[in-house]
């Protein structure tokens, strides 16, 4: 084992649902493959032992600022990317049609123009502290890799889906049948592995995933068929479940039952599932996902947006539902992960958690229902991190933080301060197992 960074400093984390760490003066060191390999404080015996073995830089962490493990956003439609921040003044189903499948079906036809928007996403996702995504691709797989090729070289933990619909709306944007769509994914699948083949294991960022887009949009040859070539493959699985009234409504009518027995019937309910929205869930459906242990990616501002109904978030975190955020885009930022969390707090009993627990969903949350070890600071857990700057010269905020009187280091108050009106200014650097990515206008560490 060979150490190659070092850290000094305040490291900040939350192991578990309600608990949140605040570590000062501690010593954190990262081996040559980007794992952690010791955490302690800086005057214990053992920190000296290690101290005294290596013969390298310690990277100090500023005394207003602190290590946080990266974000890891859930649910993120990346061709949506290209006309995010509109769009939003339609029900779903019809938003879908007039915005959702053209941008897939202009980024599958350029391959150019996809390269360049999901570049540009992939460095907009590393600016925002974000190391971890569940990406929706499109139909089309050079796009797709395209995409999943994006995410490796900027450096960011990718599982990118192909979409999989033999069924659409748009006559223009479907797959032609079930056994096509099938072919379709399990070449993806290959290609993707193939994309990162010549990496070392630990540097592979990149994996795919099983993605029907959701019930509407799948026959149930198809969904069988994905259910079959996930569990053939060993691939995780994400899609849409319960997010509107009226998708909720059109399965019941179209099937006969609810969708999260559909995708219960063709063995797409599983422990490597991921489902986003799920605002339409009930309690016994909300029981069933803890019991398959099902994962699901809240996305409170587009729910606000599409869905009529709010998820039951802390109903479902009380049940051992694992949930993650996402960010979904469109209407959105990808860098605002954090702005939903507003909405978390108060209102019904069934809704209401506090920053705390939003800051555990946005980090080791994400990473746990994502299957990823990351997301905590401990021994053997990759060192995926991201350093924030709330002051300088103990009352200097930095950003949108503002100060009146000298602060006594990192605090609970302090950080919720960041918490709710921080911002990229904030940021002075990431890195994803262990390397440190080219973040704009991010300040050298001393």
């Amino acid at each position: 084992m060979t150490i190659t960074t070092a850290f000094k400093g305040t490291l900040v984390h939350c192991p578990s649902l309600g608990q949140l760490e605040v570590l000062k003066d501690h010593i954190l060191l990262v081996d040559h493959q980007g794992f952690i390999t010791y955490v302690g404080p800086t005057d214990s015996k053992a920190s000296e032992e290690f101290l005294a073995k290596i013969d390298i830089p310690i990277t100090s962490i500023p005394s207003g600022g602190f290590l946080l493990p990266t974000f890891c956003d859930l649910h993120l439609h990346a061709p949506q990317f290209l006309f995010q921040g509109t769009g939003l003044h339609l029900p779903l189903m019809q938003w879908l049609d007039e915005y959702g499948f053209k941008s897939e079906e202009s980024l599958d036809s350029q391959p150019e123009l996809a390269k360049a928007v999901y570049t540009r996403l992939a460095e907009r996702l590393r600016d925002a502290g974000t190391g971890a995504v569940m990406l929706f691709g499109t139909i089309n797989n050079t796009a797709n890799l395209i995409l999943a090729e994006a995410m490796q070289t900027i450096g960011i933990r990718a599982l990118v889906g192909k979409l999989s619909m033999d069924i659409s709306s748009r006559p223009s944007y479907v797959e032609p049948s079930a056994q096509s769509s099938l072919h379709s994914a399990e070449q993806f699948i290959d290609g993707c592995r193939d994309l990162v083949s010549s990496y070392e294991p630990h540097r592979r960022l990149v994996e795919p995933v099983i993605t029907p887009r959701f019930v509407p949009t799948c026959s149930d040859e198809l969904l069988q068929g994905l259910g079959k070539l996930a569990r053939d493959k060993g691939v995780r699985i994400q899609s849409h479940l319960a997010e509107a009234h009226e998708e909720v409504q059109w399965v019941l009518g179209e099937r006969h039952k609810d969708d999260i027995d559909v995708f219960d019937d063709f063995k797409l309910l599983t422990d490597k599932t991921v489902q986003a929205h799920c605002t339409f869930l009930d309690t016994d459906m909300l029981s069933r996902m803890a019991g398959s242990c099902s994962a699901v990616a809240h996305c409170p501002l587009s729910n606000s947006y599409f869905s009529e109904k709010p998820f039951p978030l802390r109903e479902a975190l009380d049940l051992g539902v694992p949930v993650g955020l996402g960010t979904d885009i469109a209407g959105r930022s990808v860098s605002r992960i954090r702005d939903g969390t507003r909405k978390l707090s108060g209102g019904e009993q069934s809704l209401a958690i506090d920053w705390k627990d939003a800051l555990y969903l946005a980090t080791r949350g994400g990473a746990t229902a994502l299957g990823l070890s990351c997301g905590v600071f401990q021994a053997g857990a990759p060192f995926d991190a991201q350093c924030i700057e709330l002051y300088k010269e103990s009352d200097k905020g930095v950003g949108a933080l503002d100060f009146f009187a000298p602060q006594p280091g990192i605090t609970l108050g302090v950080l919720e301060k960041w918490w709710c009106i921080g911002d990229e200014r904030n940021r002075r650097g990431i890195w994803i197992q262990g390397r440190k990515l080219n973040v704009k206008d991010a300040l050298e560490l001393a």
